[in-house]
């Protein structure tokens, strides 16, 4: 047996660091290459990382809820026939041990198997064959927290330091987790309403515990405190740590609002065509299995305008000193999630009809909402919109995405006494907003643009069918 550590991988975009949601595995599980051990959360979105070892988990080096960087060693795997990482606790202790040293180094080349989803990266095998290893004392904490959470690691490094190693193995029982069988979403609710998963009795057969069974743990001791006293004490103050999601967004919007000169413009308008071409498509048998609702009809607007005033799909090279005019309109719709806002978009919206249009929206919302938005679908966006009407909220002052030179607000739609054919008559109303780069877009082309769109959902059947 060999220890092999596997250290979080660079998942895409540079990411520089990962918070540990939830782990699908526990100390002693048979892992097979491939299999999925952890569940992070990077700044863009949530990710599953596969195993590229197969053999036995002997340590969890990182506990959920910790945010670590890349490359840093976050599981050990116990793994036959295979030759072991260099251990940071045994170089030290013999000086005459640099001979063995050199072997290691002579069979770096070996490759670690690909994984589903990345590769393994090439400065992984070259970091593990340093010489000078012995001069640094440094990894010794990484070879303190593995023997002190995993049992096996004690046998290998019991040669080499006699006196210490019943101690941690005596302790490895106290500090090992319990496992406790939950997918890292379910794990991840539990731990944002505080419960704890070891008090729960889990119904299925399997013995996984479930979402339902983690918010009736939440509920349940509302209800129970009977004799509470009189006078609750004032609650205390809460904090959240800043990262993953949330961190990105605060930064980007930051960035974009100090950057860009933001300019919005807003235009009220009838919708009532718009709302009774809604319902004749809800009624129709191709659009029965999918969601159709005013922001889809939006979405189409959006785009026809789009096409048709093409300086406003573009972006500012600040380095380059261009303009860059993008050549598809890669649709942004801002939705959120528990984790925070994220603007996935969808590429090549342009090309793809009405009932495509509606598929694509549904699809880009279901895995936004379950934080499995791929990281391609948060890149490249062109143009965004923001559906405050969701909410009730008639509409707002959005801020661009970066990198993109506009933005609409789509706000709610109300009925409201409005004057049609010169009679005042209920009508459902809306109102947009057309936040934009005023370094890209000047006060005619936004204001053009943004009739176009109103124009569209006020006759959607003449402009856009």
């Amino acid at each position: 047996m060999a220890t092999k550590q596997f250290r979080l991988p660079d998942v895409g975009e540079g990411l520089t660091e990962a918070e540990i949601l939830g782990w699908s595995v526990a100390v002693g599980d048979v892992v097979k290459v491939n299999q999925i051990l952890v569940e992070i959360e990077t700044a863009k979105a949530a990710v599953e990382l596969p195993s590229p070892f197969a053999g036995t988990v002997g340590a969890l080096l990182v506990e959920a809820g910790q945010t670590v960087d890349v490359g840093t060693p976050i599981i050990e795997i116990e793994v036959a026939g295979a030759e072991p990482d260099a251990k940071p606790a045994a170089k030290p202790a013999p000086a005459a041990g640099a001979a063995p040293a050199a072997k290691p180094a002579a069979e770096a080349p070996k490759r670690e198997p690909v994984l589903v989803g990345y590769g393994v990266a090439q400065s992984a095998t070259t970091r593990r064959a340093r010489k000078n290893a012995p001069a640094a004392a440094s990894p010794a904490p990484a070879a303190v927290a593995s023997a002190a959470s995993a049992p096996p690691a004690p046998v290998a490094a019991a040669p080499s330091v006699a006196p210490s190693a019943p101690a941690p193995a005596a302790q490895a029982p106290t500090v090992a987790p319990t496992h406790v069988l939950a997918k890292p979403l379910v794990r991840k609710l539990a731990k944002d309403l505080g419960v704890d998963l070891s008090t729960i009795t889990p119904a299925r057969e399997d013995g996984v515990i479930t979402r339902e069974e983690v918010e009736r743990a939440a509920a349940a001791p509302a209800a129970s405190p009977v004799a509470a006293p009189a006078v609750a004490a004032l609650a205390e103050d809460r904090r959240v740590p800043i990262k993953g999601v949330r961190k990105a967004t605060a930064a980007a919007m930051v960035a974009s609002a100090f950057t860009a000169p933001h300019v919005t413009e807003f235009l009220t308008l009838d919708v009532s065509r718009t709302v009774k071409l809604v319902e004749r498509l809800r009624a129709q048998p191709e659009y029965r299995d999918v969601k159709v609702s005013p922001l889809l009809i939006t979405a189409k607007a959006l785009i026809s305008a789009t096409r048709k005033f093409p300086e406003i799909n573009a972006s500012w090279d600040e380095a380059a000193q261009e303009i860059v005019l993008r050549g598809s309109v890669n649709l942004g719709i801002a939705a959120a999630t528990p984790r925070g806002l994220v603007v996935p978009n969808i590429k090549g919206a342009e090309r793809l009809t009405l009932r495509q249009l509606a598929d694509a929206l549904a699809q880009l919302t279901a895995t936004a909402r379950e934080g499995k938005t791929p990281l391609a679908d948060l890149t490249g966006g062109t143009i965004t919109i923001t559906n405050v009407g969701v909410f009730g909220v008639d509409t707002g002052t959005p801020i661009l995405n970066p990198g993109e030179a506009a933005i609409l607000a789509f706000g709610a739609i109300k009925q409201q006494p409005w004057v049609h054919k010169g009679k005042v008559k209920p009508r459902w109303v809306t109102t947009l907003a057309l936040s934009f780069d005023h370094r890209l877009v000047d006060g005619e082309l936004g204001s053009r643009f943004l009739r176009e769109v109103g124009r569209a959902l006020e006759d959607p059947a003449a402009v856009l069918l």
